[in-house]
């Protein structure tokens, strides 16, 4: 019988027990309830290995394909289920911080007494860590009316779950100031290959969104993938948010993506000064960035890129 302390590896296809280093614990690893599906085998978390027929001019090849993992996520706000996105497992909590923060549901983390996996339900849900609960302090009362979603949000969507146009408006408690800090363009020019390099998930699956945060001297600060280029962002400014290392107001968020209006929406939330996308924006992306003062730019990359606000904090 296998010791149940010895974590499992995926190798050569197979799941295989793999003994800790001598005098060593186990490196803890997720184990999925239950059989993968058909044909699936579970590599780690944000990752499954399937068989695939490759199809080339010269004939057909069987090999292994790695697929980017999506899975729901269950937001349990003191007992109701607020929200459910499609994302990819890892970094919940980041998650769930980023969210409650861009949303406008808190203004502060302090307003948090804590965030952790749900363990009620179905062992295979339990199993899994698809609720995230969110307990605020005393007296917080969460504007449901205003800001609820009445059904689950994809993984693309950001604002589709919304029940009224009025809760598209930001309501920032923070603003970027007017010229500080300023980015020197050579430097923006450089980070989308940092962003494509720290990409690890990616470089398996070729299906994920990244955000990135970065000093203004071009020092990574974070990053964070996920099926979802809306759960990335708020993956990693609530990685931010929770890490005093890493001031967002001083520093700058890349996107592997388009930036339309709900990553623009989110960046506005947190006070971000400065906004980046690999792809383009959309009209109300833009028109939010000028109105609340972030600097936007789009189609970042080959040494290239477009400045639509904010360019007083673009040295060139």
């Amino acid at each position: 019988m296998r010791d149940p302390r010895v974590p499992l590896k995926l190798v050569a296809g197979g799941l295989y027990a793999i003994p800790p280093p001598s005098g060593g614990q186990p490196e803890p690893t997720y184990v999925a309830s239950g059989e993968p599906p058909a044909g699936l085998a579970l590599m780690q978390r944000d990752t499954l290995i399937t068989s695939v027929v490759k199809v080339e001019r010269n004939g057909q090849t069987p090999v292994q394909d790695y697929l980017a993992v999506e899975e729901p996520l269950a937001i349990n706000v003191s007992g109701t289920i607020l929200s459910i996105t499609m994302r990819t497992p890892g970094h919940d909590i980041d998650l769930v911080m980023g969210f409650l923060i861009t949303e406008g549901i808190v203004e502060s983390p302090d307003q948090i007494v804590s965030l952790s996996h749900e363990n009620g339900g179905s062992a295979a849900r339990a199993a899994a860590g698809n609720t995230i609960r969110a307990e605020f302090v005393p007296g917080f009362e969460v504007d449901e009316e205003r800001l609820r979603r009445n059904f689950a949000s994809m993984g693309g969507c950001g604002v589709c779950g919304k029940t009224s146009l009025a809760a598209l408006e930001p309501s920032p408690s923070r603003r970027p100031g007017p010229r500080s800090p300023v980015f020197d363009a050579a430097l923006i020019h450089s980070l989308p290959n940092v962003l494509r390099n720290s990409q690890r998930v990616f470089d398996r699956t070729g299906g994920l969104h990244a955000a990135a945060l970065f000093s203004p001297t071009g020092q990574l600060l974070g990053i964070r993938e996920d099926i979802g280029r809306h759960n990335a962002l708020d993956k990693l400014l609530g990685m931010a948010l929770r890490d005093p290392r890493a001031p967002m107001e001083e520093s700058l968020v890349l996107i592997s993506s388009r930036a339309g209006f709900e990553i623009v929406q989110k960046a506005v939330m947190v006070g971000l000064p400065l906004l980046a996308a690999v792809g383009a924006p959309s009209t109300l992306a833009v028109e939010t960035a000028r109105r609340f003062g972030l600097t936007l730019l789009g189609f970042v990359r080959d040494e290239r890129f477009n400045i639509y606000s904010g360019a007083e904090r673009i040295r060139v």
